[in-house]
């Protein structure tokens, strides 16, 4: 007698705070990987859950879209200058993939490579194939806008001596679209005032877990982005009532890249 199976046919995951949601075929596309283990041979009472009724799987919910991607094509298609192929290659191992770990290993995907810098040799039917012929990336895959902000303080003495606080950052804040912000910034970001967009929504509420404005300009550079605006408000006020106080200076700054 065949078995039937007792999920629906659209499921709702909860990666690691990443919400997707996909067809069971496509969930079990992989004979023998984990996921198909999962949803044929456990029920839904088996698995764990969010507190929405969502299935939890405790991984990395950004890289997850790709093990997905995988799943729905059988092809591995990268964005350029992925930096994270390591760390995707431990998810396709832990999600019992051997063939997309196989890929990853071999830097198979038409994308650009830490180790080399050169474009790889594409594979399946990945249209990249040269610098020459490379398709221009379209707006809505990897170009974008990042606006980093962050308010600050520093104070000058009456003598403006060698010991005064100069700038003291409180946060640095990180405005873009959300796969945009996760490649660049990775596990860095701080997401817990926003964490259940999907990766092609957009969010103004994620911050770094740093307070060193050019590390976050070393990663946005890294990352192929350029400044391309920024804007600064300031105040200033004292201490006290004294005038004769420390003078205390308060700015918010933007700083807008695009790549």
């Amino acid at each position: 007698m065949a078995h039937t199976l007792p999920f629906p046919e659209i499921v709702e995951l909860n990666v690691g705070g990443q919400v997707y949601v996909t067809r069971l075929e496509t969930l079990t596309a992989a004979p023998n990987s984990l996921l198909w283990a999962k949803f044929t041979s456990s029920s839904p009472g088996e698995l764990p859950k969010d507190s929405k009724g969502r299935f939890f799987i405790d991984r990395d919910g950004f890289l997850f879209r790709y093990i997905l991607d995988y799943l729905r094509d059988s092809e591995l298609s990268l964005p350029e200058f992925f930096k994270e192929r390591r760390r995707l290659q431990k998810e396709a191992d832990f999600f019992q993939l051997p063939e997309l770990s196989r890929l990853l290993a071999a830097g198979k995907d038409g994308s650009y490579t830490e180790d080399s810098g050169e474009p790889e040799e594409a594979e399946l039917s990945s249209p990249v194939t040269s610098s020459s012929d490379r398709t221009p990336r379209s707006p809505g895959a990897d170009s974008g806008y990042i606006t980093v902000g962050y308010r600050g303080s520093y104070t000058i003495g009456r003598d403006i001596q060698a010991d005064a606080k100069f700038r003291r950052v409180a946060r640095i804040t990180v405005c873009s679209k959300i796969s945009l912000a996760k490649e660049v910034f990775g596990e860095t970001l701080n997401e817990s005032r926003d964490p259940d967009r999907p990766p092609d929504k957009y969010t103004s509420r994620y911050y770094l877990k740093y307070n060193f404005l050019e590390q976050a300009f070393d990663r946005l550079a890294e990352a192929g982005f350029h400044m391309v605006a920024c804007n600064s408000t300031g105040t200033c006020s004292y201490g006290s009532n004294d005038p004769g106080e420390d003078k205390l200076w308060t700015s918010y700054t933007e700083y807008v890249f695009s790549r």
